[in-house]
């Protein structure tokens, strides 16, 4: 699924839209890419001269992510996330570098969802962590 055609499920848009496509599998497992593009508005201070992706990007990413394994409930409704548990950061996320996230669904209990993801770049994981979302 391309970037245009994830804006009909995501409530996201630019410069907050963090996926570029994803390919869900016969599992259940969202396998979503991500490049960080050079001009992207969180690396211009963090920081001068040596921009590295935030933590807290990194996790929107994910989030984002996880939020396409329940594609056919997403349609107008927005997610909030209401957990992001056991964060990691491995190494740094830099302009250019192409983001591979793969989410997976742990459990749901009605509205609300709760996941695994993992963020790497070249094969190297950066980022992993629990994230948790209501459907509202």
């Amino acid at each position: 699924m391309t970037r245009e055609e994830l804006k009909e499920y995501l409530p996201h848009r630019e410069p907050m839209l963090l996926v570029d496509e994803i390919n869900i599998d016969e599992d259940g497992v969202c396998h979503a890419e991500y490049r960080i593009r050079d001009d992207e508005f969180f690396c211009h201070g963090h920081f001068p001269g040596n921009p590295i992706v935030p933590g807290v990007i990194q996790c929107e990413i994910m989030a984002q992510s996880c939020a396409l394994l329940v594609l056919e409930d997403l349609k107008g409704r927005t997610t909030l996330y209401i957990g992001i548990d056991n964060v990691r950061f491995k190494h740094v996320v830099k302009p250019g570098d192409l983001c591979e996230i793969t989410a997976r669904l742990k459990s749901r209990r009605g509205p609300i969802v709760f996941c695994e993801a993992e963020l790497a770049v070249d094969g190297a994981l950066c980022c992993k962590g629990d994230l948790s979302f209501a459907l509202v």
